[in-house]
């Protein structure tokens, strides 16, 4: 028997176990750092919870709008609707700004980097079928990365004196 999940529950699966990543991610730093860690608190956990209802209702208002006639709406990223609702519902709360902020900020973007470098293996084979241009211009995008950021850097060591 072939059972395929729709993708809207395959999403809120993802969601489930990226929530419980960071609040592990946090609570090994916990563990590490003992009390220069971010404690979890009962906020940390409304935190979570919320920033789970963000992506829900992000990933709502896109499904919502898939048929909408601008085109420029109709494609806008989840990630568009997502930040827009937390935005909207974090100014009119000061306890759900509170809530989210109690969430460490580097405990969220390690699933996040998970996530993204799970995403780039899979599509290695796309990869392989572009032209050996794309190659060239990544070399060059990271290099001017990387000096434009080695010469603000400088910039910014000569203008504090140091």
């Amino acid at each position: 028997m072939n059972y395929k999940i729709p993708d809207f529950y395959k999403h809120i699966l993802i969601l489930i176990l990226s929530l419980v990543l960071i609040l592990f991610t946090q609570w090994i730093k916990i563990l590490k750092y003992g009390d220069e860690a971010a404690p979890i608190t009962s906020y940390t956990i409304m935190g979570l919870i919320l920033l789970g209802f963000f992506a829900i209702l992000g990933l709502i208002i896109n499904k919502l709008l898939r048929n909408f006639p601008i085109a420029f709406i109709r494609d806008f990223p989840i990630l568009g609707w997502t930040s827009l609702a937390s935005l909207l519902f974090c100014g009119l709360s000061n306890e759900i700004r509170i809530a989210v902020q109690s969430v460490d900020f580097l405990s969220i973007t390690t699933p996040i980097l998970t996530y993204a470098g799970i995403s780039v293996a899979n599509r290695l084979g796309d990869l392989k079928s572009l032209s050996w241009k794309v190659a060239i211009t990544g070399i060059f995008v990271f290099l001017g990365t990387y000096l434009g950021s080695a010469i603000l850097a400088q910039i910014g060591l000569i203008l504090a004196n140091k």
